[in-house]
């Protein structure tokens, strides 16, 4: 799932992606052989991510702000959007091309009770991507530059989502996309945008893995394991965090070196770690060349920096 987003040109915290919390991930038929003493409870993947929404919205809301969640398809399910529209946080994702849709219904008459939440004409997504009326041309800021895209919109229901959603095709070169926002009244250019920040997610997940090394720890206990993993997501963190307002070309700056480098190309997370190695290899060898340090002090140092450099 990708992290809490406010709608709109100006995102409260951008398009930066860190990660919130790890919980405990296990299938419910590897937990028997895991001793009783630090076996985890079982909690399916769509109930950790009803629970990480409950606490980042315990967190945020006295912010104010609308409270987005932009998930991955396989999150797109009742047991996650309808809890998540209970605690009026919208959510975007992908639509399956399949899904069964139906019309917004009409009002009752005074004394027909109250209103229905679904229609009772069926929507077919393939029948509406290859209508040619209704399609609309746009210009989006997508993936950090403008992006036309061909997309036609409406409002559907939807019995996963708990009632009414927006829907959103999308023409794309290699065949039509379906996306939806639970917020009725969103722009398509939000929901659109919402969908593209949501690659900062898997970039996140790649540095994670292959920058940090999350899983690479070989430890036995569950508890460990969880331990292991929660260094690896505070480093990953921080090191964002130390490099968010610093000046890119400084963080880049190891990349003349390599003149087949691209040096315009943004710092990634591995450049940001090694300037923090370096700025703290510079910090412990100015306090080195200190006046008056003694050979005891300089073994010590030297120690420290080998460390720091390994």
């Amino acid at each position: 799932m990708g992290g809490p987003r406010a709608p709109g040109p100006a995102p409260l915290l951008g398009h930066r992606c860190a990660p919130a919390a790890g919980p405990v991930v296990r299938a419910r038929k590897d937990l028997p052989g895991i001793p009783a003493r630090t076996r985890p409870g079982f909690r399916t993947k769509l109930e950790l991510a009803v629970e990480l929404v409950r606490w980042a919205a315990s967190w945020l809301g006295h912010l104010g702000k609308p409270l987005w969640v932009v998930a991955d398809g396989a999150y797109a399910k009742a047991p996650v959007l309808k809890p998540l529209r209970e605690l009026g946080v919208t959510v975007v994702s992908r639509l399956r091309k399949d899904s069964a849709l139906w019309s917004v219904p009409g009002p009752r008459g005074p004394t027909s009770g109250p209103n229905r939440t679904y229609g009772d004409q069926r929507i077919e997504l393939a029948k509406r991507a290859g209508q040619t009326r209704g399609w609309a041309t746009g210009t989006f800021d997508l993936y950090g530059k403008p992006t036309e895209k061909k997309y036609k919109t409406f409002v559907a229901t939807w019995r996963p989502a708990g009632g009414a959603i927006r829907v959103v095709l999308v023409d794309e070169p290699t065949g039509w996309v379906a996306f939806f926002c639970t917020d009725t009244a969103a722009p398509v250019g939000d929901i659109l945008g919402s969908v593209a920040s949501r690659f900062s997610l898997e970039i996140a997940f790649r540095d994670l893995k292959e920058v940090v090394g999350a899983g690479q720890q070989q430890v036995r206990l569950v508890r460990a394991n969880v331990g292991a993993f929660h260094v690896c997501l505070w480093a990953l963190t921080m090191t964002e965090a130390w490099a968010w307002n610093r000046d890119a070309k400084a963080l880049a700056g190891h990349r003349a070196a390599s003149p087949w480098d691209d040096g315009e190309r943004r710092p990634s997370h591995a450049d940001k770690r090694r300037a923090w190695r370096r700025e703290l290899l510079r910090n412990e060898i100015q306090a080195v060349l200190r006046p008056g340090i003694n050979e005891a002090e300089l073994q010590v140092a030297a120690e420290r920096l080998l460390d720091l450099a390994a």
